[in-house]
């Protein structure tokens, strides 16, 4: 039987898992699996391709125990409005302790094995005292997770100014840096308010197309260098590297788009004949 990638838990982890028995699943279907965390609740994907079963990224993490029934349900409902009450007795919690961190969420896994917090804390907290409170409290193993603002997002957000649900709450698995320099490469606005995302950092998305941009630009003449066009010598002034064109600016001063298939570099070889052409003969 194929292996089926699977999305579950709070972070939306997906992972290769196989299945038991002759049991196939579909794109979409509710299962419960059996993870390293215990019992969960996760949404089939797809298949995974055969290069996954094999050196599986993301790894396998465990089996499809079944589809998820009307009881199952039920049970994931109860416990998320559980999940509600759970948060403020953490809440109330950490006030006592008078820890520095900010709660962010709970995550009550399916099967019962385990209650996973979720925090934001500027550096290390001692949370000893606070655990073995929540564990007498809810009778279950508990999990501290220390987060960043961009897993807050993960958790929390809903809909990014593309009117599309965020995508670190969707498809992404990680979540690797974004640069600034991106943004200038792409031409976006440098204004922070615009290219931020939910987690007031740089939007994730910005990375999506930052390899094609390289690519253009390898392919076009830098700023400055003089090249020959169908009209004579001019000088790059600009690039416009989606549409594969580039600003030129002609020896009478004047701008113009051209193509990038119509513009050759001029060598420095070139561009000595060209000056010593230019230049007045000397008398004798």
């Amino acid at each position: 039987m194929p292996d089926y990638v699977v999305r579950y838990g709070s972070m939306r982890i997906l992972r290769t898992f196989g299945c038991s028995g002759k049991n196939s699943y579909r794109r979409s279907q509710q299962v419960i699996v059996r993870t390293d965390r215990g019992l969960e609740a996760g949404e089939v994907l797809c298949e995974a391709k055969e290069e996954q079963t094999e050196k599986p990224d993301p790894p396998r993490e465990g089996q499809i125990l079944r589809e998820m029934t009307a009881e199952d349900r039920n049970e994931v409902a109860r416990i998320h409005h559980q999940e509600e009450a759970e948060f403020e007795v953490c809440q109330r919690c950490i006030a006592e302790l008078g820890l520095e961190m900010q709660l962010v969420d709970i995550e009550h896994i399916f099967g019962g094995e385990r209650i996973v917090v979720y925090y934001l804390a500027d550096g290390r907290v001692d949370f000893r005292e606070l655990v073995k409170k929540l564990a007498g409290e809810f009778q279950t193993r508990i999990e501290m997770r220390q987060i960043g603002v961009r897993d807050e997002a993960k958790l929390m957000a809903d809909f990014g100014d593309c009117g599309k649900a965020v995508c670190c709450n969707t498809h992404l698995v990680s979540m690797p840096p974004v640069s600034m320099k991106m943004a200038k490469l792409q031409k976006a606005t440098l204004d922070p308010t615009k290219i931020s995302g939910r987690c007031g950092r740089l939007k994730c998305c910005l990375r999506y197309e930052y390899e094609t941009y390289e690519e253009g630009l390898a392919e076009m003449p830098a700023i400055g260098a003089l090249v020959q066009t169908p009209e004579g010598q001019a000088r790059v002034v600009g690039q416009e590297i989606l549409a594969g064109q580039v600003l030129v600016e002609t020896e009478d001063r004047v701008r113009k788009l051209v193509n990038l298939g119509d513009v050759s570099v001029r060598s420095p070889e070139e561009r000595s004949k060209s000056k010593r052409a230019k230049q007045p003969p000397q008398s004798p």
